[in-house]
């Protein structure tokens, strides 16, 4: 059963700024994770409707994002590979050559980043403006020349997960001062703004990439989980969860799709939960929606979000989801009890609950994938752009 408003079109903006030349910068140009595949999925969409587009990262990664073609934008990385970390002269490193020569270098690498980023804003011209998409590159960008470019600072998690970490800090030093501070929703913003202070805050949600032409016919006794293997993704608890669930649904898998620094760990937590016989590491892919098409279930465990691009893929495959509810994004995306399931974060009862309901009823799964598939829409590239036009005129003011 398929909703007939799924298939509909979204339309065009309304309005358009006018061409202008649009950085897009970031950690890497190419580091495969969510926040990349925004960078170029949104280079694309600028693209797409006139502005002049230039990624910029701070170094190549070596766990690649494979791009659906070749760039037609110019992509720079100021750094081959990541840059030498900071290591202050203080204590015995005083006296070390060895240590002495190591800072030496790191700083005229780092002067010569800092050149050519300045050199790359120098020939903007007037009306442009720079997207950070992270905060580590205003390090080198609160060096370069910036004067001919207006600054956008984003975040793409929510405000309690920067609070508790490290990069809480970076972002209180760096992103008062910029033109505009974008969070991705209105409850994060609201946050910034009445706990720390910052009146420079504006909401900003990903835009879904694609809607399927055909959704997915929820017939596989599959659920899927797409991310990366890495702590913030929670897939350790994923398989607890699992475990829970797994002796009540025999007939069904959880295909697990994504690589990262924590997959031998994992197979081996899958292993001691005697789960090998129902879970499938299918590694990353690079055609997400047909791994979508042979699930009936979606599944996000992490312990902490933005506006997780996944599941709005999913939504848009028609595919329900059971989550845990671990940032604002989360709940903006997926109506509980509407087009998808919520669990309180961390809660493997709660979870396995969700999954279990979804995983036992057929009419359940096809009601609320219907409806995700609808939802979802709301996201549109076409509504996204118009706010992102709408800001660019506000910053032209």
């Amino acid at each position: 059963m398929t909703a007939p408003a799924a298939e509909q079109t979204p339309a065009a903006p309304t309005a358009e700024a006018g061409p202008r030349e649009i950085y897009l910068i970031g950690n890497t140009v190419d580091e495969l994770g969510g926040v990349t595949s925004w960078t170029h999925q949104m280079a694309r969409l600028f693209r797409r409707h006139g502005h002049p587009v230039h990624v910029i990262g701070i170094y190549e990664a070596e766990l690649k994002l494979t791009l659906p073609g070749p760039p037609d934008y110019p992509v720079t990385a100021l750094y081959p590979s990541h840059p030498p970390t900071a290591r202050p002269l203080v204590g015995r490193r005083r006296l070390s050559p060895a240590a002495r020569l190591y800072e030496r270098r790191r700083l005229a690498a780092k002067q010569a980043a800092v050149a050519r980023l300045s050199g790359i804003l120098a020939q903007a011209a007037p009306g442009a403006v720079a997207v950070v998409t992270q905060v580590w590159p205003m390090e080198w960008l609160r060096q370069a020349d910036t004067s001919r470019v207006r600054l956008i600072g984003m975040s793409h998690e929510s405000y309690a997960y920067t609070r508790a970490c490290h990069r809480y800090r970076w972002v209180k030093e760096n992103y008062p001062h910029v033109d505009r501070w974008l969070v991705l929703t209105q409850e994060d913003a609201d946050d910034w703004i009445t706990l720390d202070g910052m009146q420079n805050v504006g909401a900003m949600p990903n835009a879904l990439a694609h809607l399927p032409g055909t959704p997915s016919p929820r017939t596989g006794r599959n659920v899927v989980s797409i991310g990366r293997l890495a702590d913030q993704k929670g897939v350790d608890m994923l398989l607890d969860t699992w475990a829970l669930v797994a002796p009540h649904r025999p007939d069904w898998r959880l295909r697990i799709y994504g690589a990262g620094e924590d997959e031998t760990a994992l197979k081996n937590q899958c292993t001691s939960l005697g789960l090998d016989s129902s879970v499938e590491w299918l590694g990353r892919t690079d055609d997400v929606p047909a791994a979508l098409a042979e699930g009936s279930v979606f599944v996000q465990s992490s312990r902490g979000e933005g506006f997780p691009l996944a599941l709005m893929e999913a939504m848009a495959s028609g595919v329900p989801c059971a989550a845990f509810d671990c940032a604002p994004g989360v709940r903006e995306i997926v109506r509980d009890g509407e087009d998808g399931l919520l669990a309180p974060p961390g809660d493997l009862d709660s979870l396995a609950d969700r999954l279990l309901r979804l995983t036992g009823d057929q009419e359940l799964r096809d009601t609320m994938g219907d409806r995700a598939r609808v939802n979802v829409q709301r996201f549109s590239e076409a509504h996204v752009l118009e706010r992102w036009e709408a800001l660019f005129r506000l910053l032209d003011r």
